[in-house]
């Protein structure tokens, strides 16, 4: 019965693409989807139960959003089938250690996510779901038709049956294991030559220097970037190298939440979910997302605080959706730089947002071909380019342009010092703007 799923599902993600004529009666099938959602799930999962008391369901709105801790730690009472955490948690750790990502609890998938924000998480996906979560991304995703023959060569830390669950007759799936050498992806890549290249932004940018150096023979269809924040200047590069555009899929443990449109916009994936915007600027630019997944019923997710800084489009898409634009996704709330504020340094910090630094670095020369920014401490950055042997010429314009940018949002300006790249491992994601401390450590 999955396949039958997995094609209907496909064929209503289709369908569902030209069923609005409007944003307002998008909103109101989006409500009527949260309601029956909760009819089914409230009365199966005694967290939720406790959580709306007396609310009624069609106040959802009111509930206070819910995070990754909160969820974890309430884990067994608020997934719909009673699969106690420490269960789910032994089922994915084996899975883990063993490369083998096939046992399940039932017929429920369990998922482990990468825990980048500092706390380990896990993810239940019934078989129900998860053919519908195939026959949307493949809707959403594959280049051409589901009938055509596609091969996909997709990158991650972690195999899954969510993934796998797209292998079909003319739908080729491998999962390619980052914890394995470079040199061992080259040749497999050349024997299955994918239409389809799914990886993190730091494995594609590994691929095109392969390919530039001509190691690497493959030429996809369509290359999706996933996992990591795709920085401009891997973007540009991979463009240039594969000439084509890179798409996104933005997924992580609480959901399918976006993909890019064949404009390469991120829209939000607004008919399988709800994205409430918690803003963080004046101008209603950058927001943290708040989710409400109305397809998800093992693990409900309702108004769930993602730790995700997102930046909204302000300018319609050519491609005419009415989903919700992205410009970028910018990096994590624990990713935002902290600094003593020039006048008042005993009682105010100051905020600077990844992209800031981000562009303050990335204009400063052409030369610069990788780069990461760490923020050890409110006075200390240690800073690392890759520059074709101009690193040390490049390294007082990298200061000045640095210490400019956090000037201007009226901060202490930091020490900068300077330390030679280095890349990071397969296992682990690659974070280019990074603070290495939490403010509870500073206060």
């Amino acid at each position: 019965m999955e396949i039958v799923t997995l094609l209907w599902q496909y064929w209503m993600t289709k369908r569902l693409q030209k069923k609005w004529a409007t944003r307002s009666q998008l909103e109101a099938w989006q409500e009527q989807q949260v309601q029956k959602l909760l009819r089914t799930i409230l009365p199966r999962s005694p967290f939720y139960q406790e959580r709306f008391g007396d609310l009624l369901p069609d106040a959802w709105r009111e509930l206070a959003p819910i995070d990754k801790q909160l969820m974890m730690e309430n884990f067994s009472s608020l997934n719909t089938l009673g699969i106690h955490k420490e269960d789910a948690f032994q089922v994915a750790f084996q899975a883990e250690d063993s490369r083998d990502f096939t046992p399940q609890i039932g017929k429920v998938t369990v998922g482990l996510s990468s825990g980048t924000s500092g706390n380990r998480g896990i993810f239940l996906v019934g078989p129900q779901e998860r053919a519908r979560w195939a026959g949307m991304i493949l809707a959403k995703a594959l280049p051409g038709q589901l009938w055509n023959e596609h091969r996909i060569a997709f990158f991650l830390r972690a195999n899954s049956n969510l993934y796998t669950s797209v292998n079909r007759r003319r739908i080729g799936f491998s999962f390619f294991d980052l914890l394995h050498p470079i040199s061992e992806h080259i040749q497999r890549l050349n024997e299955f030559f994918p239409t389809v290249l799914v990886a993190p932004p730091s494995m594609l940018r590994l691929l095109a220097e392969a390919k530039q150096r001509g190691e690497l023979r493959v030429s996809p269809a369509k290359i999706i970037s996933v996992a990591e924040v795709l920085d401009p200047l891997d973007e540009a590069f991979i463009r240039q190298v594969f000439h084509q555009n890179i798409h996104q899929i933005y997924q992580c443990t609480e959901g399918f939440l976006a993909v890019t449109c064949a404009h390469g916009t991120l829209h939000v994936n607004e008919d399988i979910l709800v994205m409430e915007k918690e803003y963080l600027d004046e101008q209603k630019e950058r927001f943290y997302p708040i989710l409400t997944d109305f397809s998800r019923t093992t693990q409900p997710i309702i108004r769930y605080r993602l730790n995700d800084i997102l930046t909204e489009k302000k300018t319609a898409c050519p491609c005419g959706s009415l989903f919700t634009a992205l410009e970028k996704i910018e990096g994590r709330a624990d990713d935002v730089f902290l600094f003593r504020h020039e006048n008042q340094p005993q009682n105010r910090w100051v905020s600077v947002f990844p992209d800031f630094i981000r562009r303050a670095l990335l204009s400063t020369s052409e030369d610069i071909q990788e780069y990461k920014v760490k923020q050890m401490n409110p006075q200390l950055l240690e800073v690392s380019i890759k520059a074709e042997g101009k690193e040390e010429l490049l390294y007082e314009q990298v200061r000045s342009r640095l210490q400019e940018a956090i000037s201007q949002h009226g901060a202490q300006i930091p020490m900068i010092q300077f330390t030679s790249y280095e890349r990071v491992s397969g296992g682990k994601k690659m974070r280019r703007v990074e603070r290495m401390f939490t403010q509870s450590e500073i206060e």
